[in-house]
């Protein structure tokens, strides 16, 4: 690994020097600049947080980096995250910058801590701790509220922040502000109510927003068991949202949940014809419950782009898998005789799962698949694997599948499941696959022009997975070891198609005159490293931590934030606010 050096004045070879004084000089590097183009060897100048020059530089500077063998490239930049609560006391946003990303984007899937009206706090966080599975006492805690709109939230975030930020309004967030609680009881907006939403739309935009986000999932409730606001809204109501954004000429629109929407009504192109604005929705994968579908998705996107539409689909580079115990299992929520027990108290589970009634109603949903249309489950219990077991003596099981363990013990598959929980106190932690996992498959969707690659859910699902690392695993098995496309279109798909999509004029390229976000990488090592439980949140809760490997620096707005995998105390991160309102001086 190279070494990291400070130095003054003029260079060691006294050359000439160029007369302007570096804050940062990082030299020898090979410049991966964002653009797709071909890399090339040279050093890049920072001076007040921006590049000042890039090519062959003698000048003195504050601090300079030998970046001799590795790369240099834009940071990174997570277009899918759900760091809103946790960015109020973890300003680093961890673990995502130790991969090299340098901006984040949160308010994902409709759900935002702004808007909020007045003692409605709590119903926030609710609908933020159920869907997006962070603990709701961690949450009451640690969230230190001093805001209504939108422009208050963000302006709260201003002044202490690691990383980079932006966030998008939530529409759940927008329609409980307005309508209170019958956003959740009630389809149909008064035309009052619907011209107050879109007043409150602006007013967000103008502060900075970076766009809106829609969540198309009925299975999203709060704590109370109620829906999201967003998930009972019809979409003429998203549609007409959506036309805010074209009047005033910014933002991008995310959309949770919405293959099968696009797929058969093209509802996402709407979204994209009606605002003239980029959508950026949920998801293209490999389903094993519909393996072929991603390539009637891909033909789509083909045909959607010759007209002009910028529809484009996330995807994840890691095959999803879902680490759970039946505690708080989300995966069976659309198993009706399953989803009320998953919310239900542990003394109620565990009678439930003892009943043979209800497990004959469990059976037919989860095994049979009768009257089930919920392609969430596969019903594939041999991709479903014990990862930790509770007891001493149920650790041969670890690594085995539930279909295997069951056979093995001449059990049904239902039966020997819940005997294995029940037995473990619901302690037993699984791991399970159902998408992403035809290597062919997942080539082909990177590759293509129209995907987007994302969709960390950073911040979120903290003790059920980690996909901080989505940026290194695809620098590491897909471009290094698969080969599928180059290291300069990879870093394009990382770094300028994120910032352009996301509307952050001056991130993503190494360009004078752009911030100076920056990640030096080694291009042979860089990797995630193995992902292990650590007890780090507020009162020492755990989530599962993935740090990496290869990432030598990552610098924010001109500042070494993270060296050789340890913060270095500096927090030189900024909110990123829309075009427009940056064009308004906000």
């Amino acid at each position: 690994m190279s070494a990291t050096h400070l130095a003054g004045g003029r260079s060691a070879m006294g050359a000439k020097e160029v007369g302007v004084a570096y804050d940062l000089l990082i030299k020898n590097g090979r410049i991966i600049d964002g653009s797709g183009m071909p890399s090339f060897n040279g050093d890049v100048g920072v001076k007040d947080g921006r590049i000042v020059e890039i090519g062959k530089l003698t000048g003195p500077a504050t601090k300079t980096i030998d970046a001799g063998g590795l790369a240099v490239s834009p940071g990174f930049i997570d277009n899918h995250c759900h760091f809103d609560a946790q960015v109020s006391w973890d300003p680093l946003c961890t673990f995502s910058p130790y991969h090299g990303v340098t901006t984040l984007v949160f308010g994902n899937c409709s759900l935002s801590l702004a808007p909020v009206r007045p003692g409605d706090e709590e119903i926030l966080l609710q609908m933020l701790s159920r869907v997006e599975a962070i603990s709701l006492d961690i949450l009451k805690a640690n969230v230190k509220w001093g805001w209504n709109t939108t422009a208050e939230y963000l302006r709260a975030l201003d002044g202490n922040l690691g990383v980079n930020v932006g966030s998008l309004m939530g529409h759940s967030a927008i329609r409980r502000y307005v309508m209170g609680e019958h956003s959740q009881e009630r389809a149909i907006a008064t035309a009052d109510e619907m011209e107050a939403m879109k007043q409150v739309v602006r007013d967000g935009l103008a502060a900075g927003a970076l766009g809106i986000s829609y969540g198309r999932n009925p299975r999203h409730f709060d704590e109370r068991g109620k829906p999201v606001p967003a998930a009972i809204a019809p979409v003429e109501e998203l549609y007409e949202l959506t036309s805010v954004l074209g009047e005033m000429g910014t933002g991008v629109i995310q959309s949770g949940s919405s293959e099968i929407l696009e797929l058969e009504e093209g509802y996402c192109s709407k979204l994209a014809e009606i605002s003239g604005r980029p959508v950026v929705y949920n998801q293209i994968v490999h389903r094993y419950s519909a393996p072929d579908r991603w390539k009637d998705h891909i033909a789509h996107l083909e045909r959607m782009g010759k007209q002009g539409l910028r529809a484009h689909p996330v995807i994840n580079p890691r095959s999803t898998r879902v680490r759970f115990t039946m505690k708080n299992a989300q995966l069976f929520d659309g198993l009706p005789t399953w989803r009320p027990l998953m919310a239900a108290s542990h003394e109620e589970k565990m009678l439930a799962f003892r009943d043979p009634e209800v497990r004959k109603q469990m059976h037919i949903e989860g095994i049979q698949g009768v009257g089930i249309s919920d392609e969430n489950w596969s019903r594939r219990w041999d991709k479903m694997v014990v990862a930790e077991t509770f007891l001493e003596k149920n650790r041969s099981l670890i690594g085995k599948s539930v279909e295997e363990f069951a056979q093995e013990q001449g059990m049904d598959i239902l039966d020997a499941f819940l005997d294995l929980v029940l037995e473990e106190d619901l302690e037993t932690a699984f791991d399970i696959t159902q998408v992403g996992g035809d290597v062919e498959a997942m080539a082909e969707m990177l590759r293509n022009p129209y995907t987007v690659i994302g969709l960390s859910d950073s911040g979120a699902h903290l003790v059920f997975n980690a996909n901080y690392g989505y940026c290194t695993l695809f620098l590491s098995l897909w471009v290094r070891e698969r080969g599928i496309m180059s290291l300069e279109e990879a870093v394009r798909k990382l770094t300028f198609m994120q910032a352009s999509l996301l509307g952050m004029p001056d991130r993503g390229l190494l360009r004078p005159g752009f911030a100076a976000d920056i990640v030096i990488f080694d291009p042979d090592t860089v990797a995630p490293l193995p992902q292990e439980l650590v007890s780090d949140l507020p009162g020492g809760a755990s989530r599962i931590q993935e740090l990496a490997t290869g990432i030598q620096c990552t610098v924010v707005n001109g500042e070494v934030l993270i060296e050789n995998g340890k913060h270095t105390g500096a927090l030189p991160g900024q909110v990123i606010r829309n075009s427009y309102a940056q064009a308004n001086g906000y």
